[in-house]
């Protein structure tokens, strides 16, 4: 196992990974790519395995207003196959001891108990945007008490847009009112 940063040789496999570490959703996937199309800063990388991407984190920008504020962890993911291994922890750990991101402030949305372990912290601010009472929002390294909505990078929404599979189509009958 080998972990690097990110080439561009290896984008491909990445975001083969991120499709298949999130069945479903395309949103994981659309994101980095939308990122990597528009040249937006990433700090990423990712763990080989036999040639093969097992595991991949990415570091974006955060913004209060538009000032940079520290660094969103996102998104991390590893292959189904290769989950509950300790190869996540293990990306995290490596990734998090990086001079690029062990000197900002990092946030996250995700589970708590996992972030934790890691030294992240919930935080009451800044507020995150896309998590009611930050219930899921985590720092690390943040000692700003300034009360502010998070930024994220453009592509965070416009990924969602375009991820959002077409609602189906109900051709089933109406039901029909009862006559009286």
């Amino acid at each position: 196992m080998k972990i690097q940063k990110l080439t561009e040789a290896h984008r491909p496999k990445a975001y083969a990974l991120l499709r298949r570490a999130f069945p479903g959703s395309e949103y994981e996937a659309t994101l980095v790519e939308k990122l990597h199309e528009n040249g937006k800063p990433l700090h990423e990388w990712v763990c080989l395995h036999t040639g093969k991407a097992i595991a991949y984190i990415a570091f974006s920008n955060a913004f209060n207003g538009r000032n940079l504020c520290g660094l969103h962890l996102a998104p991390m993911a590893v292959a189904p196959d290769f989950q509950r291994q300790g190869v996540g922890a293990e990306l995290l750990r490596f990734a998090l001891r990086q001079e690029e991101i062990k000197s900002q402030p990092l946030f996250v949305l995700g589970e708590p108990s996992y972030y934790i372990r890691f030294g992240f912290e919930r935080c009451n601010t800044p507020i995150c945007p896309y998590d009611k009472n930050n219930a899921h929002f985590l720092s690390l390294h943040n000692n700003d008490s300034s009360n502010f909505t998070v930024g994220y990078e453009s592509e965070f929404k416009s990924a969602a847009k375009a991820s959002k599979k077409p609602k189906v189509n109900n051709t089933a009958k109406p039901k029909q009112k009862k006559r009286r």
